[in-house]
C-alpha cells in the first residue's frame, strides 16, 4: 500500500474499533439500566396499595424510560477520547518523565540530527525529540498528527546504538506518524481505560448493590420471562467481567499488526532494512524491562516495555495479549526485504 491507501486502512481500522468500544459501552450501560435501575420504557402503570387499603395505578419513574447507565457510559467514553486527543501526548510524556534533546550532548545532537533526516525522507514536519531517563532499549512516538507528534527514546538506546541503527528506530517510530498509528493507539487506550473503569463500577455494583439489586434484576426477570432474563443477566455479567480483557485483545491485536507495516515502512524511508534489523537485535537481547515506561504506553514502544523475552513466548495466549510481535518474526521479515531489495533485476 502507498501512503494514502496506509492512512485510509488506519482511518477505517479506528473508525471499526471505535465501534467496537462503543458497542462495550452500550451493552454495559443497557444492562446495569435493565438489571440495576429498572429501565422498561413503555412499561404500563403499577398497581400499588395506597395508605386507605386501595390499589391505584402509578406510573414507572423517571429511571424506567430514560437509559441513565447508558448515557454516562457513552459520555464517560467520548470525555476520555476527547481528552486522551488533547492531552494524550503530554500525559504520555509526563508518566515517562521524559525530557526536551539537546544539541550540548554528543548522542542527543546526533538523535536531533536524524529525527531531522527523517522528517526530510517522510515529507513530515519535524517532531519534538525526547529522552527517557531509562537505561533499558526502547522507543515510542506519540501525538495526533504529524504536526505536534513526538519522538522519545531511551538514554539506553542512545546509548548502545549507532547512528545507522538509529537512524532505523527513528524511521521506524517516523512510520507510526505518517500512518497515523499513533493518534489510533492513543484514542484506543482511552477506550480501553474506559471500558475498565465502566467494568469495575458495574463489578462493584453487583458486588456493594445489596438488595436494591437484587430486587432490580428480580422485577427484570418478572417483567421480560424469568429464564430469558436470567440468561441475559449471566451474558451480562460475563461481559462485565471479561471486557477489559476484550478489549485489550483486540488493541493488541491492532498494535501488532502496526509494528510490522512500520518496520517495513521505515526500512523503505532508510533503504536500509538491515540497520533496523540490527537495532532490533540489540533491543531484543536487552531483556530488563522498560522501567519508566508504563502498560498503559506498552503499545506505542517499539519493544514490549516489559522486557524482550516476554515477547518471545509462543503459543495461542501468548499471541493474543502480547502487544508487539515476536521479534524473531519482525527481523525475518526484515531480513527478507533486504534480500530483496539486494536481488539484481532482470
Amino acid at each position: 500500500m502507498n501512503i494514502y491507501e496506509q492512512q485510509a486502512s488506519n482511518r477505517r481500522m479506528t473508525a471499526m474499533i471505535i465501534a467496537a468500544f462503543v458497542a462495550f459501552f452500550l451493552f454495559i450501560g443497557l444492562g446495569f439500566d435493565y438489571f440495576y435501575l429498572n429501565f422498561n420504557p413503555g412499561a404500563a402503570p403499577e398497581l400499588r396499595l395506597n395508605a386507605d387499603g386501595y390499589y391505584e395505578a402509578r406510573s414507572p419513574g423517571a429511571a424506567a424510560n430514560v437509559p441513565f447507565g447508558t448515557i454516562i457510559a457513552l459520555l464517560i467514553g467520548l470525555g476520555m477520547s476527547v481528552n486522551s486527543l488533547i492531552n494524550g501526548p503530554k500525559m504520555v510524556l509526563r508518566s515517562t518523565m521524559a525530557r526536551r534533546a539537546v544539541h550540548s550532548e554528543e548522542k542527543e545532537h546526533q538523535f536531533l540530527n536524524i529525527v531531522a533526516e527523517m522528517s526530510t525522507a517522510s515529507g513530515l514536519p519535524v517532531p519534538t525529540a525526547y529522552v527517557v531517563p531509562d537505561p533499558d532499549l526502547n522507543a515510542f512516538a506519540t501525538g495526533t498528527n504529524p504536526e505536534n507528534s513526538v519522538i522519545a527514546v531511551t538514554e539506553g538506546l542512545l546509548a548502545s546504538l549507532n547512528r545507522e541503527e538509529l537512524q532505523g528506530v527513528v524511521a521506524h517510530e517516523m512510520s507510526h506518524i505518517r500512518n497515523y498509528d499513533m493518534r489510533l493507539m492513543t484514542v484506543t487506550a482511552a477506550l480501553m481505560g474506559a471500558i475498565a473503569l465502566l467494568s469495575d463500577f458495574a463489578g462493584r455494583s453487583m458486588r456493594y448493590g445489596g438488595r436494591g439489586s437484587s430486587g432490580s434484576s428480580s422485577r427484570g426477570s418478572g417483567r421480560k420471562g424469568g429464564g430469558a432474563a436470567l440468561l441475559m443477566f449471566l451474558v451480562w455479567i460475563l461481559l462485565v467481567i471479561l471486557a477489559p480483557l476484550i478489549s485489550r485483545i483486540l488493541a493488541m491485536a491492532v498494535s501488532r499488526q502496526r509494528e510490522f507495516l512500520a518496520d517495513a515502512t521505515g526500512a523503505e524511508l532508510t533503504r536500509n532494512p538491515l540497520a533496523l534489523v540490527s537495532a532490533l537485535e540489540k533491543i531484543r537481547r536487552a531483556v530488563m524491562p522498560t522501567n519508566a515506561i508504563n502498560n498503559g504506553v506498552a503499545h506505542m514502544c517499539i519493544a514490549d516495555p516489559r522486557g524482550s523475552l516476554i515477547e518471545e513466548k509462543l503459543g495461542f495466549t501468548a499471541d493474543l495479549l502480547a502487544t508487539h510481535p515476536p521479534m524473531e518474526k519482525r527481523i525475518l521479515a526484515l531480513k527478507v526485504m533486504a534480500y530483496q531489495a539486494g536481488k539484481p533485476q532482470g
